[in-house]
């Protein structure tokens, strides 16, 4: 089957773009979606109350996505999928760069505890 070409102004153009266009934008916002799910499950700590951050990072990224479901305006929509992109992706790197840290911390002190040094880590 050929593919199907899209011209500007005709009648089936503008179905066919509109449906292209909310076919690719769904998928996107899936994939942003499991994307969050997927980070989530690093946050394995509770809050305060004992709850663990995963369960309420999920239950508050369907909330918004539930929220943004009736959403018409393609700029709007755009916006909001390069918006939540940015920040998984910046969660992602500081999440990173914490657990980086970490790790050299435990080898440093490690290496420190088999020097001799009794692992006190101050003087």
């Amino acid at each position: 089957m050929p593919p199907t070409i899209i011209v500007p102004g005709s009648a089936g153009g503008a179905a066919a773009a509109r449906h292209l266009r909310s076919s690719v934008t769904r998928d996107e916002a899936l994939s942003l979606y499991r994307d969050i799910l997927r980070t989530a499950k690093a946050f394995h700590w509770c809050d305060e109350t004992g709850t663990p951050w995963r369960t309420k990072l999920r239950i508050e990224a369907r909330r918004e996505f539930e929220a943004s479901k009736t959403e018409r305006d393609p700029l709007i929509i755009a916006r909001m999928l390069v918006t939540g992109r940015e920040c998984v992706v910046e969660v992602q790197r500081k999440f990173n760069e914490a657990d980086r840290k970490c790790m050299e911390r435990i080898q440093r002190e490690s290496t420190n505890r088999a020097d001799g040094d009794g692992g006190g880590g101050g003087g």
